[in-house]
């Protein structure tokens, strides 16, 4: 058994290849010398240490390419196949053996999985799958839009059996309850009982969500009590803070026709909404907006939970868009120009 891990944190962005491999060679080289310092590598950490430097060569200068190297030569054959899941399988396995041997482990934790293209993700799924079937201490998280088992069975149709797609939602009315009652009792404040309904029906227990209204109650509040009075004091503050930060930062990336198939999305109301619908609230036929549709998953504000239907990736989007963009404004149709002989 490893008797300690070594993390690798990555937040996955709109990185191409080479800049993926320069941000992981640099994350890994940091690793290896976490295993152990240069002077105290043994042939599996050089070997290791060997096949990372081969796996920087590929790395295109004009990327952002890392300018520390490692003090080895690099091995032929392994991690130099200018294929990115080959040279990550290289890269993971030689990694795996030498922190089996030392005793440790390396565990990849990824964030804002859904933004890995298709060739990244199928490297880091087929490079994990092999470190699986050598029993080797390399450990995957990944964290993401709900897109994610879609886009990790379509990468590798073995995913589904290598990983688990836990879902992590809302919390039970009972524990949204807790989440507010435990925190504020242990500073020696109560909670009245009377005002747990409506924080959660505000937050539909979602945990940010409840962070963000027991901090604005916490505000307002004057007494040892907070009361009912008080949460329906905080809503303006919580949805106001809400509307600024969490929602407007995805909003203010979308264009005009965006926005208003969002809205228009959210006047059907929270749950997935058929394309055909959301187009005739609109006026247009799918086929006109299917590329807007493609494009707001493409940017994560949308997810499509089944064929033919989208829902919004963050809770409570609906809402945001109807206080948002209080009228639906469609804007018209650009006319193509005529080709001119």
């Amino acid at each position: 058994m490893p008797k300690s891990h070594k993390i690798v944190e990555f937040e996955a962005s709109k990185h191409d290849d080479s800049q993926f491999r320069s941000i992981l060679y640099s994350k890994l080289r940091t690793v290896l010398f976490q295993i152990s310092p240069a002077a105290k590598w043994n042939a599996k950490l050089k070997d290791a240490a060997r096949i990372l430097k081969s796996f920087s060569l590929s790395i295109d200068p004009s990327s952002g390419a890392p300018t520390i190297a490692l003090d080895v030569d690099a091995a032929e054959g392994f991690g130099d196949h200018n294929n990115l899941s080959l040279d990550l399988t290289d890269v993971l396995v030689a990694l795996g053996e030498a922190a089996k041997e030392q005793r440790t482990g390396v565990v990849l934790l990824f964030d804002e999985v859904q933004f890995l293209t298709q060739t990244q993700l199928e490297a880091v799924i087929q490079a994990i799958h092999k470190t699986v079937q050598r029993k080797l201490p390399v450990a995957f998280v990944g964290a993401g839009l709900p897109q994610i088992a879609e886009l990790a069975g379509d990468a590798k149709s073995y995913a589904e059996r290598l990983f688990r797609f836990p879902s992590i939602g809302r919390l039970s009315r009972p524990d949204s309850g807790l989440a507010l009652v435990k925190p504020a009792s242990e500073e020696g404040v109560s909670i009245e009982a009377e005002a747990l309904p409506l924080a959660f029906e505000l937050t539909d227990g979602y945990p940010y969500f409840l962070q963000e209204l027991g901090y604005q109650v916490w505000g307002i509040s004057n007494g040892p009590s907070i009361t009912l009075e008080d949460v329906k004091d905080a809503q303006n503050a919580y949805e106001a803070k809400l509307d600024s930060s969490f929602f407007r930062v995805r909003l203010d990336r979308a264009t005009q026709l965006q926005i208003a198939y969002l809205r228009a999305m959210a006047e059907l109301g929270p749950e997935p909404q058929k394309a055909s619908d959301v187009a005739s609230l609109m006026g247009r036929e799918s086929s006109q907006l299917g590329q807007t549709r493609a494009e707001l998953i493409s940017m994560g504000l949308l997810y499509t939970p089944s064929h033919g239907y989208a829902a919004f990736t963050v809770p409570h989007f609906d809402r945001f868009m109807m206080r948002a963009v209080p009228v639906l404004d469609i804007p018209p149709v650009k006319k193509r120009r005529r080709k001119t002989a």
